[in-house]
């Protein structure tokens, strides 16, 4: 057991911790709203759809589809407002819905907030298909796949959407959207316009952080927020967290990325509250904010009801999905089964009593992992898993140091939220890799709020000496504060040093971006698998531009990171 929680860093201590390094080294983008004003939400028709459409978790019959019906006048997320209503959804394989493939009715009820799920199977594999809900009153039949009966009632928006592939099928590539860390109150989303105009999208994966809990002011970046959230005060209770849910999904460019793509998110912490873990979290305390686990409970349930995500039998988000045989996504929830973190310097993040997975999710994982027949073996976890320290020392250096201060073997753990607080899951994943012979391995990554290209080493301290074990791609912030927005300094000025430190104490890491806002995109053949990275011209900008900053790629069968000359597209 570890002892009374001590605080350790948050992403914005690690972010602060590079400044320190730093300053020591001298389709469909249709929407129903576009605000979440109070007053507008009064004074809409009812029923009505003021937080768009969605769909997510993609199979290769079927995807799961999602609404949530404004009843009445007033009935804002989290009220408890307003009568059951009925809601028929319909997907079709042309966007005038002249060929319906399925439909069906279901009740948006107080209960789950008025929002609505249709797990539609039946479907064709790797197909796109359009999907709209009615609500308030229908007649005809209109199922099967034929043209359908006559649906009267208030139509919502038109959204798209993608099945997969035949899980036996030989699949010539996917294409992923790839994003994490938003930050309501630093910026816009422009990142999801972007994303929402592309065409050539399989889905988008959401890496966590997809709001954040925190009070207005609560996570400032430049002394006030760009706009502010609701509710004003930090999220405790159920009500809060759907009220924060419906908030985030009013933003247009938001609504346009779930109206254009399946989205296969994970959570992270701030679905919950900041570094949250098993038992707790770094800002919360039960005289000031209540019972943790009621709170979990309170953010779980809102989650699952304005997300496009199934949940899996412990109801939690660590499932996998399969792309044809050219790769299996196994998704991962680091939050609900890890211990507490450690403090910097106690020796503990070496515990083996300690994990990040817990013992059910890190076997699912190795079984997954070993049973895979899939070219490419991808991992969605939402802290990093390569090993970084922060510091002028190599990270050969730090090795017999730790051992003698008593510090981890690995090396200065500085993020202890991240799988370096959690050395011991880490090494048997690792290992595992290893012994069992599982190549072309790529971890998937976000929370930092900073890009990398990164090699996973079986051993950091003799890199490149001992070979790496699979590669990983961190995608940058959509508005979070970085480096330049903490120090308040122009973006590529301060941070080229921290960086430069960052990659001379990690061998591994082949490159990193520290300013920089934006998403990323995964392209999978069976040559290899590259990242392209993104970067927004300014996140306080409404209409901001989007433009290629840099990609890296790893080749099938070699676990090595490689600079790429240009975008895939």
């Amino acid at each position: 057991m570890t002892s009374r929680h001590v605080p350790s860093p948050s992403r914005r201590t690690v972010v602060r911790a590079a400044a320190a390094t730093a300053a020591a080294v001298p389709v469909l983008a249709a929407s129903a709203a576009a605000s979440a004003s109070a007053s507008s939400e009064a004074a809409a028709p009812a029923p009505a759809f003021l937080h768009g459409v969605a769909s997510g978790d993609p199979l290769p019959d079927g995807v799961l589809l999602w609404t949530r019906v404004t009843p009445e006048p007033g009935a804002e997320p989290g009220s408890g407002r307003g009568a059951d209503t009925p809601v028929r959804w319909e997907v079709a394989e042309d966007r005038e819905f002249t060929a319906i493939a399925a439909s069906g009715t279901t009740y948006a009820s107080a209960a789950s907030d008025h929002t609505v799920k249709a797990d539609v199977r039946g479907l064709r594999p790797a197909t796109s298909y359009y999907f709209r809900f009615t609500a308030s009153g229908e007649s005809g039949g209109g199922g099967g796949g034929g043209g359908g009966g006559e649906t009267t009632g208030v139509r919502s928006p038109t959204g798209r959407t993608r099945t997969a592939p035949a899980t036996g099928a030989t699949v010539a590539g996917i294409r992923f959207g790839v994003v994490s860390c938003a930050n309501w109150e630093a910026g816009w989303f422009s990142a999801y316009r972007h994303l929402a105009a592309r065409a050539d999208l399989d889905a988008v994966l959401h890496l966590g952080d997809y709001l954040y809990e925190y009070a207005t002011g609560g996570y400032p970046t430049q002394g006030a927020a760009l706009r502010e959230h609701r509710p004003a005060h930090e999220i405790l209770n159920l009500a809060d967290y759907r009220l924060r849910h419906g908030t985030y999904k009013t933003d247009s460019d938001l609504q346009a990325l779930h109206a254009a793509h399946p989205v296969i998110a994970i959570w992270d912490d701030h679905e919950f509250a900041n570094d949250a873990w098993s038992g707790g979290a770094q800002n919360h305390t039960e005289g000031a904010e209540g019972v943790w686990e009621r709170r979990v409970a309170a953010a779980k349930q809102a989650y699952f009801e304005w997300m496009p995500v199934r949940a899996s039998t412990e109801g939690t988000v660590y499932r996998r999905l399969r792309f044809g045989k050219l790769a299996d996504l196994h998704l991962l929830d680091l939050r609900s089964f890890r211990s507490e973190q450690a403090s910097i310097g106690s020796g503990s993040v070496d515990d083996p009593e300690r994990t990040i997975t817990g013992r059910a999710q890190l076997d699912w994982l190795k079984a997954g992992l070993a049973g895979s027949d899939a070219v490419w073996k991808l991992v969605g976890t939402s802290v990093m898993i390569s090993p970084v320290a922060f510091g002028a020392l190599p990270a050969h250096l730090l090795k017999p140091l730790a051992g003698l201060l008593g510090l981890p073997r690995e090396g200065l753990a500085v993020n202890v939220d991240q799988w370096d607080g959690y050395t011991d899951d880490r090494r048997e994943l690792i290992a595992h890799l290893r012994e069992r012979g599982i190549g072309d391995t790529v971890f998937l990554t976000g929370d930092i709020h900073m890009a990398w290209a990164n090699e996973v080493p079986v051993r950091a301290a003799t890199y490149p000496l001992s070979p790496p074990a699979a590669t990983e791609f961190v995608v940058t912030s959509v508005t979070s504060d970085n480096l330049d927005d903490i120090l308040k300094v122009a973006p590529q000025t301060v941070s080229l040093v921290a960086a430069a430190a960052v990659r001379t104490a990690n061998r591994h890491v082949k490159w990193v971006d520290m300013d920089s806002h934006g998403y990323g995109v995964l392209d999978v053949t069976a040559e290899r698998s590259q990242m392209d990275y993104y970067v927004l011209s300014d996140r306080t900008a409404k209409d901001a531009t989007s433009s290629w900053a840099r990609s890296y790629r790893t080749r099938r069968g070699t676990q090595r990171v490689e600079r790429a000359d240009r975008p895939v597209r």
